[in-house]
């Protein structure tokens, strides 16, 4: 399969970007390839003005079965028995997850099918996320003696830690209404209606001023690292700055006027 086909790019008029994992036959692996791929087209929408909402879903049976392991064992060569590789790849994975959640714009995971290991990090890594009620999810590490340490990241920073630990330890599956229950993802929805679900939600968000969800993106990761009054205190600046944009001014005057806002995304 060409690597410009692992992952399918459709953008709508009405700015919400389709970014569709397309390796059925290696369950949508976490390839060198897709990563790059991923982490390219996350790069791009980040800078193009005509993307408004991203949503991340998978052909195939399996949304992401995480790492190629097929691909990281051919890594095993060499004196130092693959650590150069193994930190590359690593590292790569966490570039993709990292831009995720750097990237201006909000994105909606849709899932189909299994996301285990660096495939539930890859939902956790997503804004929302909803899933078809027949998903399941995983971080299976465990069982073939490699703790899932990096999914982990993510999956903690979603779920309560208990709930977190439960599923890192003993590498269940657990299916899409527990994931909905334990924060893991928004929705598990029927499949018939999970598309439309989606581009819904992702109709609703794209009909915002990009700049206020940019804005307001990337202060909710911030400020969640930070302790309580240094919290309040970048919020309290990020609210300062957001009041004098354009489009805040405008906003409050369409809402004061009982009017819809014209939105510049300034």
């Amino acid at each position: 399969m060409p690597e410009n086909d692992i992952l399918l790019r459709d953008l709508g008029a009405d700015g919400i970007l389709r970014l569709t994992l397309n390796d059925s036959a290696r369950r949508n692996a976490l390839s060198e390839a897709i990563l790059t791929a991923l982490g390219d087209a996350f790069a791009a929408a980040g800078d193009d003005t005509a993307v408004r909402v991203i949503v991340l879903a998978a052909n195939g049976p399996a949304f992401c079965a995480g790492h190629d392991l097929k691909e990281m064992t051919a890594g095993r060569t060499g004196d130092d028995r693959g650590r150069a590789y193994f930190t590359r790849i690593m590292a790569q994975c966490a570039g993709v997850m990292q831009a995720i959640v750097a990237c201006p714009k909000p994105v909606i995971a849709e899932v189909t099918g299994i996301a285990t290991a660096a495939g539930c990090q890859l939902v956790a890594s997503c804004d929302l996320a909803i899933a078809a009620d027949s998903a399941k999810f995983s971080t299976p590490g465990v069982h073939i003696g490699l703790f899932c340490s990096t999914p982990m990241v993510a999956l903690s920073r979603n779920v309560a830690a208990k709930h977190a630990m439960e599923m890192l330890l003993t590498g269940d599956m657990i299916p899409a209404t527990r994931a909905a229950e334990i924060g893991l993802v928004n929705h598990a929805v029927a499949p018939a209606d999970l598309q439309d679900t989606v581009l819904q939600m992702a109709r609703k968000i794209a009909s915002k001023s990009t700049m206020t969800l940019a804005t307001g993106k990337r202060a909710f990761y911030a400020q969640a690292e930070m302790p309580l009054a240094q919290a309040y205190d970048y919020a309290s600046g990020v609210m300062v700055d957001n009041m004098l944009a354009h489009d805040a001014e405008e906003g409050i005057g369409a809402f004061v006027e009982k009017r819809s806002p014209q939105w510049k995304d300034r």
